[in-house]
């Protein structure tokens, strides 16, 4: 079928490869790339045959707020958008209200996959009607792995970006503990060959998986992460996820603390840990200064 995909970024300009590579023809257009096939949306959207269905894939927030808004000046009735940043859940419904009034279908789409997609397919969780997404199936099974899987039509507008969120939630999670079995294992002077353990959990164990695969991976490349800093930024996923916990009372305490520590990475000099270290120092005499550390031994 006949797409036009808006951002041709890390995600979109490879969804837009794997399209054509499965016969799709694909108007592509991005404000920055060169890649883009059309100068301006106008041209993009008459390029597009009648009913057109667009693909929005830019950053979540003001750029995808403005990009919908003006396909909504744009589009027509019978035309359909879909939405697939990492956008709150909550902005779809009104996003599909604005353009339900000109009679344009909206589908939220989850994407994951990163960089590997285009070779290995993408996951796809959507929301929206049963006949705007039969109506972009085509599209979906090009994008999911080749071998079936990796979609679901989780339920109405906003459940595609929702079971997204928690999935990235999950990943935190999973990430975190993958990162604190390795401090633990290099810290200690018992494991000898910590990348060797990893690689080895690949096969066999109930830990498998593509994290750790990829985590496998970058230790070959750098077996004590030298060249990385221990700095972990947090693209809001996390935080709407552990918001939406609170929200329906559902304890998540893993997926929380992950979000946490990824706080926690960017900060040089906590002020929460010299609280720490001053109120150690004022019970316990455990002196703690730029020039060095304290003689723990009696640690309350």
């Amino acid at each position: 079928m006949q797409l036009g995909m808006i951002g041709l970024g890390k995600m979109g300009g490879n969804m837009a490869a794997r399209l054509r590579e499965k016969g799709h023809e694909v108007v592509g257009y991005d404000v920055a790339s060169d890649e883009r096939d059309v100068d301006t949306l106008e041209a993009l959207v008459g390029r597009l045959a009648a009913p057109r269905t667009v693909w929005v894939m830019v950053p979540a927030g003001d750029p995808t707020s403005a990009t919908v808004a003006e396909l909504g000046g744009l589009l027509e009735e019978g035309d359909l958008v879909i939405e697939g940043g990492n956008t709150h859940y909550v902005d779809d419904r009104t996003r599909a209200e604005s353009l339900a009034a000109r009679g344009i279908g909206y589908v939220d789409a989850g994407v994951s996959g990163g960089v590997w997609g285009r070779q290995n397919g993408y996951g796809i969780m959507v929301g929206g009607a049963a006949s705007d997404i039969e109506r972009a199936r085509p599209v979906f099974d090009a994008l999911t792995p080749d071998e079936g899987g990796g979609f679901v039509h989780a339920g109405g507008v906003g459940a595609g970006h929702f079971v997204k969120m928690v999935h990235n939630g999950i990943e935190y999670g999973m990430m975190q503990a993958f990162a604190e079995g390795y401090e633990l294992m290099a810290a200690s002077d018992v494991v000898d060959d910590v990348p060797g353990t990893f690689e080895s959990w690949r096969e066999g164990t109930v830990v498998r998986s593509w994290l750790l695969d990829l985590l496998s991976r970058a230790l070959e490349q750098d077996p004590d992460l030298a060249e990385l800093r221990g700095y972990a930024q947090d693209s809001g996923e996390g935080r709407w996820t552990v918001q939406a916990a609170v929200d329906l009372a559902v304890p998540a305490p893993a997926i929380t603390a992950a979000l946490f520590a990824r706080f926690a990475s960017r900060q040089d000099d906590s002020p929460s840990m010299k609280v720490v270290a001053a109120l150690r120092n004022q019970f316990g005499g455990h002196a703690v200064t730029k020039a060095g550390a304290a003689d723990d031994h009696d640690e309350p």
